[in-house]
C-alpha cells in the first residue's frame, strides 16, 4: 500500500472511530462519574484521530515521528477509557465491542509504524 493511501484510510479510520464513540456515548444519561469518564474518552479518540492528520501533514521526520508517538498514547488511552467505562458499567462491553476492537487494530498499526520510523 502506498504511503498516500495510508494515510487516507488510517484519517477515515480514526475519524470514524471518534464519531462511533461520541454517538454511542451521548445516548448514556449523564451523571459526575460517567461525565468524566466520556469526557476522557471522547477527547482521547479525538485527539488520536487529529494527531494522525498531523503525522500527515508533518513537515519533517522528526515532526511526523513526534506526532505518531502522540498518535499511539492516544490510542493507548482511548482503549484504557472503553475498559473504564465498561467495567464501571456504564455501557456494556458488547455495545462497545466493535469500538475496542478497532481502537486496538489503530494502537497496533500506528505502534508498528512507529517502530519503523525509528530504524530509519
Amino acid at each position: 500500500m502506498k504511503q498516500d493511501e495510508f494515510n487516507e484510510l488510517f484519517r477515515n479510520r480514526t475519524k470514524i472511530l471518534a464519531l462511533q464513540i461520541i454517538s454511542l456515548l451521548s445516548e448514556l444519561k449523564y451523571n459526575d462519574a460517567l461525565g468524566t469518564i466520556r469526557k476522557q474518552l471522547i477527547r482521547s479518540i479525538t485527539s488520536t484521530a487529529a494527531n494522525f492528520r498531523a503525522v500527515c501533514r508533518a513537515r519533517s521526520e522528526r515532526e511526523r515521528f513526534a506526532k505518531l508517538c502522540i498518535v499511539v498514547e492516544e490510542a493507548d488511552e482511548t482503549i484504557f477509557w472503553i475498559e473504564m467505562i465498561t467495567e464501571a458499567g456504564f455501557i456494556s462491553k458488547e455495545e462497545m465491542a466493535d469500538c475496542y476492537k478497532e481502537a486496538t487494530e489503530i494502537l497496533k498499526v500506528m505502534a508498528s509504524y512507529r517502530k519503523r520510523l525509528m530504524t530509519r
